[in-house]
């Protein structure tokens, strides 16, 4: 079989270039997501910053640790501790022990990240001055970089003050350095120390201290800014790798399958002839078996190479793109032109690099086998003569099989529509991979429903004079598989679009909406940069007359669930009598008023939440309480959070207050009261409608270039295979536009028939993922519902018509141009 196979592919090379492409760009995109993804396993080893000269660092407890059944389990701090009183003094008869403080400064034309510190830490990292001199008094400071020189005067939120030194710029902090008098003023709170001693002693002397680390060599890291942030960021671009190539690997099995299906489904005369000379259907099914893994093998192994070199271009646009950190990257075990001089004696270290080229590899050898049985199954089944008679109509488009696969797809999808909770269908994994089981249900029914569609749409154009209507609608009804094949990438293009944007923006229209229905302030005032106002601050936003203010701060609340899963929840802490007055909380049961210092209110989400019931939580500084819940929110879509009292969030700062306008209160005296008793402190009083408008929920950037990633690969990807589908199935005309142009048609009534038939199957296939995208909303519509959170639903018609848009200038171009060739070099012949 294997020579038969070889033989046929040497004289009819050009009948698998289409199949050949599109293994081969799947299996690339494959490579290239599993690449990304595999890239994201390792976070690099980063050395200490801020402290890379400190002896050591003693910092406060900054994670909780609960103990369980099956092992401990931590969250970190919302508010870490700092060190208690009595272990500073230990400390200091020890050693030298410097303060660390960290705190936001504002600078009008500044960088936007300015951060304070007191000058006695600056030799830690080291920093030393380039020009100038120290900071001396409370008005005087230092500054990181090149951005502003010494004898400027700057204007901060705390005071104007002179920059007397630069030092150089260590490239992870633009610094701000004040006396360590003025520092300590600004932030009296210290959670961590440098300790100039012996460590062993160190140890022992912050032994009895609950979570306190003593911090030594490659662990000082963890005392500067967000020590994580690189296994965050690494989490992100997994997640979104993740995505990506779920998606992407789901349309390119999808396209590569249906185009493999397309081809063979082509060779049906072919087929026959050999069956009238004696071939048997096993031998039929093997030759074209043996057919497809030379195929796979090439292309896939084509499509690894490519995909090698692919990965980084992607990676490097990511970084551009702001969503990956400056360093990451492919390693260089990972690239093709690394191969001959780095895998033979780095096999054993470059497994981790190369599952991605061997998972792609097999997945496109398996898919083109898959792809290729399914239809030659078929083929090798009918008899001689009706195989030649079927290679003109599709009489019996739809096979057993294929209504059990996509009667089982759609049946599938609704099981997990109905019988999932709606919190888990709101999920962004569950509303990204739902879509894929009705696109492929769809697909493979779409035989069913392409022909009275075809006749449909065609309706119309049909009673028009002239033959062209009439040609279009019976060429297009009576090639049910080609229309179905042609049709597929654009069922994908468009239900993907339909159903991914759609849903976000569906969301974030609930999300806005309960935004809207929590507020019934008049006003909101939030801090300049969103770090927190101060005492004194609050103290005069109250005093405003006509105001009645509410001032919450952003916490958390630890809860142990099922006696092992330590949950993070966000808290908001504020004054139970005026939050009432300000915020119309989305209420399940109980009142807002009944919360005080010993209760808590929770939403439905959490294993209890029954009014009265008492609960065991920690706070946000990790002070294990047991609480009773006072009111239980709904659940919403997710951001319905908890509400403690300020007693229960010690260390939070303030970072909203919400006004509310008394009896006869007038509106712009109010406004203005506010905004003098902000006075240089800083901050934003605005409406309540403007301030909604500024944070209703939207996707965030991440979020959304995130989408655009994962659509602009997975449609560029179908754009290709729309075209490679549609020149197979124009080159596969031949012979019938010959017989057009014998019946009396021009070149350009032929050229006309054929654009219009391209225009028709677009249509086709837009109107079914347009079906997809419907049903993915309606179901996500409905758990909102169900959640108490409903909301319309968001088509996002734009990208809906550029996406068709392009399908269709796509799908005629690939259609026209190889047909006018065909036109110029064919006979008007009958074959």
């Amino acid at each position: 079989m294997l020579s038969v196979a070889l033989h046929t592919l040497r004289a009819r090379w050009t009948g698998f270039v289409g199949s050949f492409v599109a293994l081969a760009l799947g299996v690339a995109l494959l490579t290239v997501m599993g690449l990304a993804l595999a890239a994201t396993l390792d976070a690099p080893d980063r050395a200490p910053e801020r402290f890379a000269a400190a002896p050591l660092v003693v910092r406060g407890a900054d994670t909780l640790r609960v103990a369980t059944p099956i092992g401990d389990r931590t969250q970190p701090l919302a508010e870490p501790r700092a060190l208690p009183a009595t272990a500073v003094a230990a400390l200091r008869r020890l050693g030298r022990v410097t303060p660390d403080r960290s705190f936001a400064v504002r600078v009008p034309g500044g960088p936007g990240d300015l951060v304070g510190h007191p000058w006695s830490v600056a030799a830690f990292a080291p920093y030393e001055i380039v020009s100038g001199r120290t900071p001396r008094t409370a008005d005087e400071v230092v500054v990181s970089g090149s951005w502003t020189r010494p004898g400027r005067r700057l204007r901060t939120d705390d005071g104007s003050v002179t920059v007397v030194g630069t030092v150089t710029d260590r490239g992870f902090e633009h610094a701000v350095f004040y006396t360590d008098a003025r520092a300590a003023r600004l932030a009296p709170r210290s959670t961590q120390l440098v300790v100039d001693a012996d460590v062993t002693a160190v140890r022992n002397a912050v032994r009895d201290v609950p979570g306190v680390r003593v911090l030594t060599g490659d662990g000082r890291r963890y005392a500067d800014p967000d020590p994580d942030r690189d296994r965050a960021a690494l989490t992100a671009l997994n997640a979104l790798f993740g995505t990506a190539g779920g998606v992407t690997g789901f349309v390119s099995v999808f396209v590569v399958a249906s185009t493999f299906a397309f081809a063979v489904a082509q060779r049906r005369r072919e087929f026959g002839l050999l069956r009238t000379a004696g071939a048997t259907p096993g031998q039929l099914r093997r030759t074209v078996l043996a057919e497809a893994l030379l195929v796979g093998v090439v292309a896939s192994a084509a499509g690894c190479v490519l995909g090698g070199y692919g990965a980084p271009v992607l990676v490097r646009r990511t970084v551009h793109s702001g969503l990956a950190p400056a360093w990451f990257r492919i390693p260089d075990q990972a690239r093709p032109h690394e191969w001959p001089s780095a895998w033979p004696s780095a096999w054993p270290h470059a497994w981790p690099h190369a599952w991605p080229y061997c998972a792609a590899f097999a997945t496109g050898l398996l898919v083109a086998l898959c792809g290729a049985l399914a239809a030659s199954w078929r083929a090798g089944r009918t008899g001689p003569v009706a195989a030649l008679r079927e290679a003109d109509v599709d009489n019996r488009p739809m096979t057993r099989s294929r209504w059990a696969c996509g009667t089982g797809l759609l049946l599938a999808a609704a099981v997990l529509l109905f019988l999932g909770t709606p919190g888990d269908l709101l999920h962004r994994k569950t509303y990204v991979t739902r879509p894929m089981l009705l696109i492929t249900g769809v697909a493979l029914l779409a035989p069913v429903v392409v022909r009275p569609l075809t006749r449909l749409l065609t309706w119309a154009p049909a009673r028009l004079p002239g033959a062209g209507g009439l040609l279009v609608r019976e060429h297009a009804a009576a090639a049910v598989r080609r229309t179905a094949a042609v049709a597929a990438p654009v069922l994908v293009t468009v239900a993907l679009t339909g159903s991914l944007l759609g849903t976000t923006a569906t969301l974030n229209a609930a999300r806005a909406t309960e935004v809207r229905d929590r507020t019934a302030a008049d006003f909101v005032v939030t801090p300049p940069g969103g770090d927190g106002f101060d005492a004194e601050t609050v103290r005069a936003l109250r005093a405003v007359p006509g105001a009645e203010v509410s001032a919450s701060a952003g916490s958390a609340v630890y809860v142990l669930e099922d006696g092992v899963a330590l949950i993070r929840s966000g808290a908001r802490a504020a004054d139970p009598a005026a939050l009432a007055a300000t915020a119309r909380l989305p209420l399940a049961a109980g009142r807002t008023a009944d919360l005080d210092d010993g209760s808590i209110i929770v939403n439905e989400e959490w294993a209890r939440h029954t009014v009265g019931e008492r609960v065991r939580v920690w706070l946000g500084d990790g002070t294990e309480r047991t609480l009773r819940i006072a009111a239980v929110l709904r659940t919403g879509t997710g951001d319905n959070g908890v509400y403690v009292t300020p007693a229960n969030a010690a260390g939070a700062a303030v970072d909203r207050v919400d006004v509310a306008l008394r009896d006869s209160a007038d509106p712009a005296a109010v406004a203005a009261g506010l905004r003098a008793a902000l006075g240089e402190r800083g901050g934003r009083v605005r409406t309540a409608d403007r301030w909604i408008a500024a944070v209703s929920p939207g996707t965030d950037r991440t979020t959304r270039l995130g989408f655009l990633l994962v659509l602009g690969i997975a449609l560029l990807y179908t754009g290709i295979s729309l075209v490679n589908t549609m020149v197979m199935a124009t080159a596969d005309r031949t012979r019938e536009l010959a017989l057009l142009r014998l019946a009396g048609a021009t070149r350009g009534q032929a050229l006309r028939l054929v654009g219009a038939e391209a225009l028709t199957v677009v249509t086709v296939g837009a109107l079914l993922g347009l079906l997809v995208a419907g049903l993915d909303l309606a179901g996500i519509a409905a758990a909102l519902r169900l959640q108490s959170a409903p909301a319309p639903v968001r088509l996002p018609w734009p990208a809906l018509g550029a996406a068709v848009t392009a399908c269709a200038l796509l799908a005629v171009t690939a259609a026209v141009v190889p047909a006018a060739r065909t036109l110029r070099h064919s006979t008007p012949a009958p074959g």
